[in-house]
C-alpha cells in the first residue's frame, strides 16, 4: 500500500509521535481509522501497556465505525473504560489523521465522558 496520502498521514504520525508520549499520570489516546471500523486505545509508554481500549469491532458491539453517531458512541464507551481504569486526563494522539469527522466526533464524545485534554 504505496500512495502518496497514506505516506503523507505516516509522515505527520511520526512527526507528532516525536512530541507526544503517554505517561502513567497522563496516558495517550490514540486513534485508528479504517474505511469500516475505529479502535481507540489509551497507552501508558513509560510502560508499553494499554491501559483501556474499545473499537467497533470488539464483540457485542453494534456499534457502526463508518458514521459519526458511531464515533460519538465509540468515544463516551473509551471515556467510561478509561475513568473504570482510573485514567481522567489523557493527551490526544490523532495519529496523523486530520481533526475532522469522526476523529473530532470521537474526541469530543471522550471529553463529554468525562476525560480531560
Amino acid at each position: 500500500m504505496s500512495s502518496k496520502k497514506f505516506e503523507g498521514r505516516l509522515r505527520r504520525k511520526f512527526r507528532v509521535r516525536k512530541k507526544i508520549y503517554g505517561t502513567q499520570e497522563r496516558p495517550r489516546m490514540t486513534i485508528f481509522r479504517s474505511l469500516k471500523h475505529l479502535y481507540v486505545q489509551i497507552v501508558d509508554d513509560s510502560e508499553g501497556k494499554t491501559l483501556a481500549s474499545a473499537s467497533t469491532q470488539e464483540k457485542n458491539s453494534s456499534i457502526n465505525g463508518s458514521n459519526v453517531e458511531g464515533a460519538k458512541k465509540l468515544g463516551k464507551l473509551i471515556a467510561e473504560k478509561a475513568i473504570a481504569s482510573n485514567v481522567k486526563s489523557v493527551v490526544f494522539d490523532r495519529n496523523g489523521y486530520i481533526y475532522h469527522g469522526r476523529v473530532k466526533a470521537i474526541a469530543d464524545a471522550a471529553r463529554e465522558g468525562g476525560l480531560e485534554f
